[in-house]
């Protein structure tokens, strides 16, 4: 079920936090002014209490002083934060009232119940994150057309490893809330995860060791991330970890691996069961 009339006039917090992400992409000195912006409208409509604003704030100036600090201080400052995003990825923090948008929606004969929620919590760890690493959004890298054929056919050959695998199966589908879905998925979804596994965790382990290391550990946490669909979903999805990465790294922009994160799962979404074969 499609739960339209949820969206007006509460719909309006997410459309704030929707330009308060893309304000880091465009205008990134912005954000912060933005984040108050989204914190007010949200505060105003009930979606989000003084305590969860106030948890917010705490994480996001922890994440700032990680700047100002070194050696145990700064790990500890990086610690903090991370368990913060991942109580908020998790829904763990009390005072976010997500919006419940589609409800045990069947997109298609073979595909299992669905239901999405307009997260308030989870699309914050962006903003935390690049605090803890300023150049993550954005570093050296030049990719080439070979590059480019390589990221390509392993982005065809994903869906169909997919459904090799079992875990979908082909099956067309134009939901009536598609809209909603791509709204959500590439600013509040792949934005977040591809700040945490790609724009933190892989980028910080290439610096201080290496390429491998640091796409390989990432895209198997991503796999792992995923361990509520199986392990054959754990496995499809370190797959498509690896996909992203690569982008990640050889682009030096995470805008690459969020648009190509999210043009996975639209294809997924409009070509084979979703999110999963009954």
């Amino acid at each position: 079920m499609f739960h339209l009339n949820n969206l007006w006039p509460d719909g309006l917090v997410w459309l704030v936090l929707a330009a308060t992400v893309l304000s880091l992409f465009a205008r990134p000195q912005v954000w912060p002014t933005m984040l108050g912006i989204t914190a007010l409208t949200a505060l105003y409509f009930s979606r989000i209490s003084l305590l969860a604003v106030a948890s917010v704030a705490l994480g996001l100036t922890i994440a700032k002083l990680s700047q100002r600090h070194k050696g145990r201080y700064h790990i500890l400052c990086h610690v903090l934060v991370i368990i913060w995003a991942l109580f908020l990825t998790l829904h763990l923090i009390p005072g976010f009232d997500n919006l419940l948008v589609v409800e045990q929606a069947v997109t298609g004969s073979g595909s299992i119940p669905f239901t999405m929620y307009l997260n308030l919590d989870k699309p914050l760890i962006v903003f935390g994150l690049l605090l803890l690493s300023p150049t993550m959004l954005k570093h050296d890298g030049s990719i080439t057309r070979p590059e480019i054929v390589s990221l390509t056919v392993l982005f065809l050959a994903l869906p169909l490893i997919a459904w090799g695998t079992g875990i979908v199966r082909p099956e067309m589908s134009i939901p009536d809330w598609i809209w909603l879905f791509m709204l959500n998925n590439l600013l509040f979804t792949c934005v977040a995860e591809e700040a945490l596994f790609r724009g933190y965790i892989q980028h910080s382990l290439v610096q201080r060791y290496s390429p491998t290391v640091g796409v390989g550990i990432a895209s198997f946490l991503f796999g792992l991330a995923h361990f509520s669909g199986g392990i054959l979903f754990i496995a499809v999805a370190t797959l498509a970890g690896l996909l992203y990465g690569i982008a990640y790294h050889w682009s030096g922009r995470l805008v690459y691996a969020v648009l190509i994160h999210f043009a996975f799962n639209l294809v997924h979404l409009l070509f084979f069961t979703y999110p999963l074969a009954n």
